[in-house]
């Protein structure tokens, strides 16, 4: 890689290991918070002694007064964010704490966004597009996934047009985010595996990201091999707290990385596909990684070569476009493995609305750090490919 320079930059203070939950009411009090909106959903909020009750208990135990949002839902919706905002300035409230996955805290994100930055927040998709600062915003995170706990995306559908967006800002990151791997002893294995194909998939992208760098290759190898090693054990035992720290880990380094390489037309792609169907953004991409990464794979074949032995595929003796091909051939047994369905058929997907999917893919924010300019037309036969998966 030729050296240049790059900006390299990392998320404020993030707490990590179990039971560090207990330790949020201290914290808000050290932001100097009196009344956050507690944004979470349904299910968290009715468990006796899960993440909601426990940050419950911790703000009470520090004097801090909160009120609840809890109808938080997967791919939030632009009337999500609303509410929130709603509920916020009813109250009289002065900060926010996220809790859950990807869908909670990009819920509080854009709730946020819209308090400081104007009511349409389709006005404001795209890349460093905000001019205000979010109200102060805690993270607790409850799956390995997605890293948006620490990360400046926030993806949004707006349920008219079921289109998907992202409003990426360093104004987005939280300022405290919490890895607790207890809370996750519980989640169901499908959810495992579909928030953990995503860390994946957000750790192979910045590797083959026209905006990789020598830091953002470290932190996506680290987590590569990580879920290599863990993910398989996270989905058969869920209660192996080893293989969930492991897995927390490989998350937060894989947010670090896309964080400053950014991604590819895997996330552009699966944004159209969660956004039109709405369905899991975890299970999207693990759909449509391989696919994606056979038509990049002539733009950086020494990079896939790499990740072939990343993954702990033997490659001696072979070529480098051989060895690169036991990449994706790695990236479809690990999705096999863990229950990913095999087609975007599976989850709804429709021939028809390919054509529709593919231009807004382009547009998507993701789309420009891809390693290969592709057209439409390519975009589409990215879609029938996994779409016609056996």
């Amino acid at each position: 890689m030729t050296e240049r320079n790059f900006d390299f930059l990392m998320p404020s203070v993030n707490f990590f290991g179990p039971g560090v939950i207990s330790k949020i009411g201290e914290r808000a009090k050290t932001l100097g918070m009196h009344k956050p909106v507690i944004v979470t959903d349904k299910f968290l909020e009715s468990l006796p002694d899960g993440a909601v009750a426990q940050v419950r208990r911790s703000l009470d135990a520090a004097g801090i007064d909160y009120v609840i949002y809890n109808q938080v839902e997967p791919n939030p919706k632009i009337h999500n964010i609303q509410a929130v905002k709603a509920l916020y300035q009813a109250n009289q409230a002065d900060s926010l704490i996220t809790i859950g996955g990807g869908s909670a805290h990009d819920t509080g994100k854009g709730a946020g966004i819209i308090m400081t930055n104007g009511d349409d927040i389709t006005k404001l998709a795209g890349i460093e597009t905000l001019k205000n600062a979010l109200p102060p915003l805690i993270a607790v995170n409850t799956t390995a996934g997605t890293g948006s706990e620490l990360t400046r995306h926030c993806v949004i559908t707006n349920e008219e047009t079921h289109y998907k967006f992202v409003v990426a800002s360093w104004r987005n990151m939280p300022l405290v985010s919490f890895n607790d791997p207890t809370l996750m002893l519980d989640v169901p294995k499908g959810l495992t595996a579909a928030t953990g194909m995503d860390a994946f998939v957000q750790a192979i992208e910045p590797f083959v990201s026209v905006d990789h760098n020598p830091i953002t290759d470290s932190q996506c190898i680290q987590a590569i091999k990580l879920i290599e090693t863990s993910l398989r054990e996270a989905v058969a035992n869920g209660h192996n707290l080893e293989a969930r720290t492991h897995m927390v880990e490989a998350e937060m380094l894989a947010g670090m990385a896309f964080n400053n390489a950014n991604l590819g037309y895997v996330h552009a792609m699966a944004h159209q596909l969660g956004g039109q169907y709405d369905a899991p953004h975890g299970v999207c991409c693990a759909l449509l990684l391989p696919y994606v990464e056979e038509y990049n794979l002539i733009a950086c074949p020494e990079r896939f070569a790499e990740l072939a032995k990343i993954m702990g595929e033997n490659t001696d003796g072979l070529s480098t476009r051989d060895a690169a091909e036991l990449a994706i051939k790695a990236m479809k047994q690990l999705s096999e493995d863990v229950g990913i369905p095999h087609s975007i058929k599976e989850i709804g997907a429709k021939i028809e609305d390919f054509e529709h999917m593919a231009t807004n893919a382009l547009k998507d924010g993701n789309a420009f750090s891809n390693p290969r300019k592709g057209t439409k037309e390519d975009i589409i036969k990215i879609f029938q490919a996994a779409y016609d998966a056996k």
